[in-house]
């Protein structure tokens, strides 16, 4: 259990994550007039917020933009057989996490348990009221964690567990690919290198520093009803097919600010937090090792979760800061 645990998180380590095992209704055929009016308002002008391939160019030199998404989806072979040309041809291929990165996370935390669980002092059912826990303990049995393992997770850590709705773990727990993946290993076949454009604790270091009465919170809000969580799920496969990564994005500020116990002004504040720290950050942290790469190597691939391409602050955006001239790849 611990196994698979520690793998289904490695995989959710930033992306966007959804299975195949996700049908039903729809979240945006749920919204209101009201908000379909909005979320069409807040994606009219956002850069780059439709297409997960594109092509950038610099003289002699390119670089083809995957946007990903990290578990398995049968459609996703689709998108796989269209850029494995580029895949292969490529000097250097840069994601998130190599599949070395990630045998090296796993052994980590393997090794030090306590990177993801409580490892002394009082465990969440000490520091949640009881009918609270006894949500969280239901939630996590849907996940196929024992309340006894949830007990003793990291806030942060189960927050992220219980965000994935169970129509999805268990594609996750079967250690199904992504499209990061199948990126991997056609550029293992074709002997291309790869390397990843950051740390593998770079998504510790930003969930670590978080205050502990601010997991408990964040904890509490990922307590949705399965229902909707499923929606949601359903909602992103859909438009990530579609190429309509700003939708997708937009759709989860909206369900941050219909959270219950959270007035608008909070939801806002905390989406801009996650969305900095997780996003922006990142992706401005990745642009001089992209820089650098682009500096050594006149054909790279770089694969990397959709949300990451999209906005002011997306990697699309910084690139043409750059001087790459953009366009969609067919």
């Amino acid at each position: 259990m611990l196994h698979r645990l520690i793998t289904a998180f490695a995989l959710l380590l930033v992306g966007l994550p959804a299975a195949a095992r996700c049908t039903g209704d729809n979240y945006l055929d749920q919204l209101g007039p009201a908000d379909k009016a909005a979320l069409a308002a807040a994606t009219s002008d956002i850069p780059y917020g439709q297409g997960i391939l594109w092509n950038a160019t610099k003289g002699d030199r390119q670089i083809t933009v995957v946007g990903t998404m990290h578990i398995f989806d049968t459609r996703l072979e689709t998108i796989r057989a269209q850029i494995r040309d580029e895949v292969q041809s490529a000097d250097l291929v840069m994601l998130e996490a190599t599949l070395e990165d990630q045998a090296k996370l796993q052994e980590m935390l393997v090794t030090d348990p306590g990177i993801l669980f409580i490892a002394e002092g009082p465990t969440l059912p000490d520091l949640l009221d009881e009918e609270t826990w006894a949500l969280i303990a239901e939630a996590a049995k849907a996940r196929s964690i024992p309340s006894f393992m949830a007990a003793k997770m990291q806030p942060w850590y189960l927050s992220i567990m219980l965000s994935i709705p169970p129509c999805a773990t268990q594609d996750m727990f079967n250690g199904a690919l992504g499209l990061d993946h199948m990126i991997m290993e056609d550029a293992a076949a074709a002997g291309v290198p790869t390397q990843s454009v950051e740390s593998v604790l770079t998504i510790f270091e930003i969930f670590k520093g978080d205050p502990i009465d601010e997991q408990i919170n964040m904890l509490r809000i990922n307590l949705l009803a399965p229902e909707i969580q499923q929606q949601m799920f359903v909602a992103m496969l859909d438009r990530y097919f579609a190429g309509d990564v700003a939708t997708l994005w937009e759709m989860s500020r909206i369900v941050m600010e219909k959270t219950p116990g959270l007035s608008t002004q909070e939801a806002a504040e905390s989406f801009a937090v996650f969305e900095q720290a997780l996003l922006i950050d990142r992706n401005r942290a990745w642009m001089p090792v992209i820089r650098d790469a682009a500096n050594q190597h006149d054909d790279i691939v770089i694969a990397v979760g959709a949300a990451h391409l999209i906005g002011a602050d997306g990697i699309l955006q910084f690139l043409k800061d750059e001087n790459w001239a953009l366009s969609p790849l067919q």
